[in-house]
This record gives structure tokens, sequence and C-alpha cells, in this order.
């Protein structure tokens, strides 16, 4: 059977672009103060189409906004060249900043520079458990609209994050090094399902609260100082410890070294956990850490029901938060953390040991977290949020006292 729209009494196929006669309709509507749909309908075309038409091909250089059919068809000709040049290619500028955000080293917060793991390019994308480069690790959506923030009068550093892949993985738009594919987020080329240990022990859970306790300024995320906390787990039982502030996404990492005698005597049942995450260690990392905040940015602590929290108490008497506890196998209860755990697997893949890596290696990586900039802030970075909360925080004390 043909295709219903080659029969004899099919209407005509319209083309996709406008014509010169379509435009001088639509320049005879303009005039005459029609509405865009009622045009549309005239046209028998959508109207978004109009509308974009409208707003892209209008005579601007008199200083009005007026749509003649002559200029309209000047500007959809100009616009529909071939070959075009890239942005990146014909802006220096605005090509080096893209290429810094992507490739760029991470540091810490002096400036101690750190290569990371050596990866060799194999023309495809790293893959599950492959070692990750180190870098400022934007993805292009956050650069491409972090130059509106930071280049807000100069219309010539735009770019889409369309732009930015089609760079990356296009031949012929090759702007940018293919081998920078390997500094985006993602290392797998398909989502696999990820199967939890349903029967767990949960003894040291009796006396704890749980997250349908949580006060509703924990949930609104209104009120800063509440965390979310985890472990990520690399070869060999390594581990580091993750610290997420609800309101803002700053990221503090714990450092878990393995304790002295692991790998050189078979474990002692109920002994230390000589792997570095043992309830002990974990309870005075986050105590360490997290006692030198203010006191109104350590509220609370959220964990899921992992045994490295069986002295929550302790911790609790130690550093004054309240501690609350997710569900079991409900990771999205701490969705900021498990987001956050997804960024740090670029650097610390998953098959990899984490043990090699030390304190000042780790805080250059969460000073990379806390400045790139986060669309769920308005595209501001972790580290300008918390900086603004304190700010606040000087300023109502310096009126109070005055």
């Amino acid at each position: 059977m043909p295709p219903t729209h080659l029969a004899p009494s099919a209407a005509l196929l319209k083309s996709r672009n406008l014509t010169f006669a379509d435009r001088e309709e639509i320049a005879l509507e303009c005039a005459r103060g029609t509405g865009v749909r009622t045009i549309a309908r005239k046209l028998g075309r959508s109207p978004s189409t109009i509308s974009r038409e409208i707003r892209r091909n209008s005579a601007t250089r008199s200083g009005d906004f007026d749509y003649r059919a002559l200029t309209a068809q000047w500007h959809a000709d100009r616009a529909a060249r071939r070959p075009k040049i890239s942005k990146l290619t014909s802006n220096p500028s605005l090509h080096d900043y893209v290429q810094d955000r992507l490739a760029g080293l991470i540091t810490t917060p002096k400036g101690v520079a750190f290569d990371g793991p050596i990866v060799v390019w194999k023309k495809r994308r790293a893959v599950h458990r492959q070692s990750r480069r180190w870098s400022l690790a934007w993805s292009p959506e956050q650069i491409a609209q972090r130059l509106k923030v930071d280049f807000p009068e100069d219309p010539t550093m735009r770019i889409s994050h369309e732009a930015i892949y089609q760079a990356l993985y296009i031949q012929g738009r090759g702007a940018l090094k293919r081998e920078l594919s390997a500094c985006l987020r993602s290392g797998r080329a398909l989502r696999l399902p990820r199967e939890r240990a349903r029967n767990r022990g949960k003894s040291f859970l009796s006396d704890a609260l749980m997250i349908s306790d949580r006060p509703a300024e924990i949930d609104d995320r209104a009120v800063p100082g509440h965390w979310e906390g985890d472990l990520i787990l690399g070869l060999g039982s390594s581990s580091i410890g993750t610290l997420v502030e609800r309101t803002t996404r700053f990221t503090m990492l714990l450092h878990l070294p393995r304790m002295e005698g692991h790998g050189k005597a078979k474990s002692v049942k109920n002994g230390p956990a000589l792997a570095g995450h043992g309830a002990e260690a974990v309870r005075d990392a986050v105590s360490k850490t997290i006692m030198d905040l203010p006191s109104h940015l350590r509220r609370s602590l959220t964990w899921d029901q992992g045994v490295e929290m069986a002295q929550h108490a302790q911790l609790r008497i130690d550093t004054g938060l309240e501690i609350y506890f997710c569900d079991p196998q409900s990771p999205w209860q701490r969705g900021s953390n498990e987001n956050t755990n997804g960024l740090l697997r670029q650097y610390f893949p998953k098959g990899t040991d984490l043990s090699c890596h030390g304190k000042e290696e780790l805080s250059a990586v969460a000073h990379a977290l806390n400045t790139r900039p986060r669309k769920t802030l308005d595209w501001q970075t972790p580290a300008e949020a918390l900086d603004r909360l304190l700010k606040q925080d000087i300023n109502e004390g310096v009126a109070t006292t005055g």
C-alpha cells in the first residue's frame, strides 16, 4: 500500500522552510496587527515557527522591531549558508574558556595542582571501571550557562551545550580535542542496574532517629547546616567518606586511611576494622571535619543504615548533630549525597584503590566540585552559595550588636 501522504486526494507537502511568499504574508499580517496564532493558522504553520521567524529575522537597524519580507529573507539566506565556522574556531577566548573547564587541572584551595591518573585515549568513551582523567569536570551545560554569569555584557561569549558536544564527538566540527571526551562525567555507555543487598544487620539502630522523624525545615532546604553523608567504596575495601550540605550542595571529603596491619594477617571477628571505614574511624573523621564549621552550619546529619555509623550516639554527643537514618534500600532519601557520589566517581572510579589518595588530593577534588556551577543553584557554585550564607550571618550579627 502506498503511504497516505502520496494518495491522489492528499494535500501537497509543505516545504520545511518558510518561502519568500510566506514571509510576504507574515509582513502584511504584522502590519495589520494580526496575532501570531492567527497568522499561523492562515499559513498552516506552527505558532512557534511564526514567533521564532519574527523574533529572529525582523529589521532592527532603524531602532524599531519591524518585520519586512525582504530583510527577513536576507537574514534567513545568510543563516542558511554552509559550512559555518564554529564559534570555538573563530573565538579563541571562548575556545580557551571551554577547554580549560573541560580539561583544566584540579587544584587544592592553596593552588597545588594534581594530574590524576594517566588515561590512554582509545578513540571511544571511557568505560565502566576504567581510570578517569581528573579535570575541572564542568559539564557542557554548566559551561554554557556559566558564560552568562561570567560575561553578562559580552554576547560573543555564548555557546550552547549541544555545540560543545558536537565539537567533541563530530568530525569536521572538532574545534576541541576528541580525547577531552574522557573528561566528561559519564563513564559508561549504558546505565546498568545495581543490585543492593536486601538483608543487613541493623541491631545498632535500636535508639536511632529515622528520616520520618526529621522536621520540615530539613526537607524544604530552607535552613542551612543539614548534611547528608555516605561512603564510596573501592578496591580492597578502600573507602572515602562524603558529606554534602543540603542547601548549598557544599561537599567535604573524609580521609579514611587503612589501619596498620591491614592485609598482613587474617581479620579477627569483631575486631577493629583495619580497612579504615569502621565505626570508630568514621565517627572520628566526621567529628574532626565538621567541627571546623560554625555551630549554625552543623545542625543535623542524614546517613544510610550502614554499620559504619554504629557509634552514632557518641558522634551526636561529640558534635551536637541530630543524626537521622534513611529507610532500607532507599538511597533517594539522600538525593544530594547520591548525586554528589556520582560526580565523585569521575575521580574515584569503582574497582580502583581509593586508599592511594591522600588528604591533599581529596581536598583538591572537593575544591573542584565546590567551584563548579550547579543548575539547582541558578548556576552559582556551592562555594559561592556557602560564602553568601556566611556573609549574611556576619551582617546580621553586626546589625544585631549595633
